[in-house]
Order: structure tokens, then sequence, then C-alpha cells
């Protein structure tokens, strides 16, 4: 709950409507079969991949794969074991585009550095799907391209920020931004925001 979020860390009550408005946005993307995209460098980039950990299995909830489903799949596929179908999870579907290195890495050396994220949003991502942009200082240029071309095609665009929120506060539909003005403190206010996002998310539909 907000309430638990805001009593464990005070600081964030300046920003408690935009981490609601951010749940929902993810929310209402995947109850309309959309997906999740995540930008971010350093710090931030490992944040992405730690999202799509909390999200694409369970988090603080067991996610089991139902009956119906199970019987669904093995008729598709008889050599399906069942012990199989046991230990799966349900996800939801998040991509972090900082872990796509081959691409990102031709792409920077054949066409342009600062557009890796924006070339990915491009061919994954489609309207009603969300782009989590991280930046704690709101001026990655990587990632601010990568908001520019998500809003460019349908997409939401969620940005966690620090500082004044920089260039992703104009570039987003939700900007969060964590009242810290050094990096570090920015990214100890990222974690228990976007725990506390993937976890109302994950109860919302496995609840």
């Amino acid at each position: 709950m907000i309430k638990e979020l805001i009593k464990r860390y005070p600081a964030l009550d300046s920003c408690k409507a935009e981490i609601e408005a951010a749940r929902d946005a993810l929310i209402e993307c995947y109850e309309n079969g959309g997906k999740l995209l995540l930008a971010g460098n350093g710090g931030s980039s490992a944040d992405c991949d730690h999202i799509v950990g909390e999200l694409m299995k369970g988090f603080l909830l067991k996610r089991p794969i139902d009956e119906s489903r199970k019987e669904q799949m093995q008729k598709s596929s008889p050599a399906l074991d069942g012990a199989t179908l046991d230990s799966l999870q349900m996800g939801l579907p998040a991509i972090s585009l900082t872990s796509i290195s081959a691409l990102n890495t031709a792409f920077a050396n054949d066409v342009d550095l600062e557009l890796i994220y924006a070339q990915s949003v491009l061919a994954l991502g489609k309207a009603g799907d969300v782009l989590i942009a991280i930046s704690t200082s709101g001026n990655a240029k990587n990632v601010c391209e990568a908001a520019k071309v998500a809003r460019a095609i349908g997409m939401k665009v969620i940005a966690l920020t620090g500082r004044d929120g920089g260039k992703l506060k104009s570039l987003s539909d939700v900007c969060v931004i964590a009242p810290e003005c050094e990096t570090y403190k920015i990214q100890e206010l990222h974690l228990p925001i976007y725990h506390y996002i993937c976890a109302e998310v994950e109860k919302h539909f496995f609840g």
C-alpha cells in the first residue's frame, strides 16, 4: 500500500500522486495486452533489469499456471512435462532495452550511439505499450530520444528521475521525481518506488 511506502520513505510523499499514476498506467497497459520496455544507463540500466526480474516471474506472490491453461498447453505440446508446468510461473511481459547488447553495439557502431534505445523502441514498441525511462538527471540523451519515439508511436512514457526532472519531465506522461539531487541518493529512492509499483501490479493480476 502507498501508505506503507510513504511511512518507510517519508521523502516520497512529494511524488505520491505520480507514483500512483505510474502504477495505474502500467496496470492499464497490461490489461490491454501491452508490454513494458525499459531504458537507462549505468545504475539505471541495472534498475531496468531489476524491474524486469520482478515482473517476469513471481515477486511477492506465487503465480502458478491455472489448470485449464495447463491442459491447453499439454494438448498443444504433448511432450510437455507436468512437472515443468508446475514449476513455471505466469509473467508480465517486460523487456530491458539495455540488455540487448548485440543490437545496441551494432547500432552504436553503424549509426548513432545516442539512438540505440530509440531504435529498439521503434522495432519493439506499439501503441498501448509503456516505456519506463530512467535517468537520475532526466537528461540522458539516449533515454530522452527513446521517450520521444515512444510517444510518437502511441506508447505511454513513465519517467523515473531526480533533481528537477530534467528534459524527461516534458517528454513523459508520468514523471516520478525522487526528491534528491545526488545520483546515488536518487537511485536509493528509485528502488522502493519501483518495488512498490511492481508489487501493486502483481497484486492486481495475481492477488
